[in-house]
């Protein structure tokens, strides 16, 4: 495994993020099962979320790292969300010194919308939210990709 999931030989539980300007989806997952689970939306104002509602997720989960999705362009450029999700994890890291990592999420929502619509919800329902959904594939993505790096 790579250094970011064999840090410590116990359970690893991570946060992930898909940033958004004015929700954030968040999921919460651990290294063992290499599954995630999406949890409430945060709402955010102009991308800043309330550091409060992040504080007590963080005391409720008490993550290892935090995983936040890289909106790159189809192409693989950055582009102004690419800067965001970027101050947004160094954000995190800063406040709670805890590593952040960087996840490409392109496509994530796309295939998220795809899960609600299948799943029969709709963008608001609480426990299909697109947001939420995004960011549990973004965090099993990036929780696959440190297995792979082994």
């Amino acid at each position: 495994m790579s250094a970011a999931l064999s840090a410590h030989n116990s359970s690893q539980t991570f946060l992930g993020f898909d940033f958004g300007t004015t929700r954030i989806g968040v999921a919460v997952g651990q290294d063992i099962t290499m599954t995630a689970t999406p949890i409430s939306p945060l709402k955010a104002r102009d991308g800043i979320p309330d550091w409060n509602t992040i504080e007590s997720l963080i005391h409720e989960w008490l993550p290892d790292a935090f995983i936040v999705g890289l909106p790159l362009n189809m192409d693989g450029t950055e582009n102004e969300m690419c800067l965001r999700a970027r101050k947004f994890a160094k954000r995190l890291h800063g406040r709670y010194n805890k590593p952040s990592y960087m996840m490409d999420e392109r496509l994530s929502s796309y295939e998220a919308k795809g899960e609600v619509i299948r799943n029969g919800g709709d963008r608001n329902f609480k426990n299909n939210s697109v947001d939420g959904i995004a960011a549990k594939m973004i965090l099993e993505s990036w929780l696959q990709s440190q297995d792979k790096a082994v």
